[in-house]
C-alpha cells in the first residue's frame, strides 16, 4: 500500500512566518487536491520546546543561518520557529487535514534537531512514523510538504534507508534554497527516489 506524508505545512513556514519557505503557500491547494489519491495520510509537526538549541537565539553572539556544532552533529542556528503550543507551530487553516490519520511530532528533545519524520539528526530516537506504516502494510510512500531542501528531503532519505519505494511529489513542495535543491533532487534520484510532479 502507499501513503502520502505531509511534511509541516505550519504557519512559521508559511507566508509571514518566522522561517517562511518562499512560494510555500502555492502547495496548500496541490497538497489539498492529492489527497483523494490515497487510502492513508499521515502528518508531521515540527514541535519545539522555546529553548531549543538549534535557535539562533540560545546562543548569545551567534546569527541566524550560522552553522555550529551542536551535541557531535552540524547545527543550522534557525530563527525561533514552530514553538509548542504557539500559533506558529499549527497547521495552517487552509489545510484540509479530515483524511490525516496520525500526526507524528518532532524536533521535542531541546538537544537535537529533528528534520525528518522518521528520526532526529542524530538517529538517536524515532518518532514511530516507520513502525505505524509498517503495521499498515505500506510499502510505497508519497512525501509533500515543506522544505523541500530540509524537511522533505531527510524524511525521503530516511524512506528509502528503511526500504519504503519513495517518491517526492516535486510540485507540491517548496526549498529554501533552491540551487541546493538541484543537487539534493540529483542525489535522491542516483540513491534511487523518484520524483514526481
Amino acid at each position: 500500500m502507499k501513503a502520502l506524508i505531509i511534511v509541516d505545512i505550519q504557519y512559521d513556514f508559511l507566508e509571514g512566518g518566522s522561517l517562511e519557505v518562499p512560494g510555500g503557500n502555492e502547495v496548500i491547494p496541490l497538497i489539498n487536491g492529492l489527497q483523494k489519491d490515497y487510502e492513508l495520510i499521515v502528518a508531521t509537526q515540527d514541535w519545539h520546546p522555546s529553548h531549543h538549541k538549534s535557535f539562533a537565539a540560545e546562543h548569545p553572539g551567534k546569527n541566524e543561518f550560522e552553522i555550529i556544532d551542536l551535541n557531535g552533529l552540524s547545527q543550522v542556528l534557525w530563527p525561533v520557529h514552530c514553538v509548542q503550543g504557539r500559533h506558529g507551530s499549527e497547521f495552517h487553516d487552509d489545510l484540509e487535514i479530515r483524511k490525516i490519520e496520525a500526526i507524528f511530532r518532532k524536533g521535542m528533545n531541546p538537544e537535537v534537531d529533528s528534520y525528518s519524520g522518521f528520526f532526529d539528526n542524530g538517529r538517536r530516537k524515532n518518532t514511530g512514523l516507520n513502525g505505524y506504516l509498517k503495521d499498515r502494510n505500506v510499502d510505497e510512500v508519497h512525501i509533500c510538504g515543506l522544505a523541500a531542501d530540509f524537511c522533505v528531503n531527510y524524511t525521503a532519505n530516511d524512506a528509502l534507508d528503511l526500504g519504503y519505494k519513495t517518491v517526492i511529489i516535486e510540485n507540491a513542495t517548496r526549498p529554501i534554497d533552491p540551487d541546493n535543491w538541484e543537487k539534493i533532487k540529483r542525489d535522491f534520484e542516483l540513491k534511487g527516489g523518484l520524483l514526481y510532479n
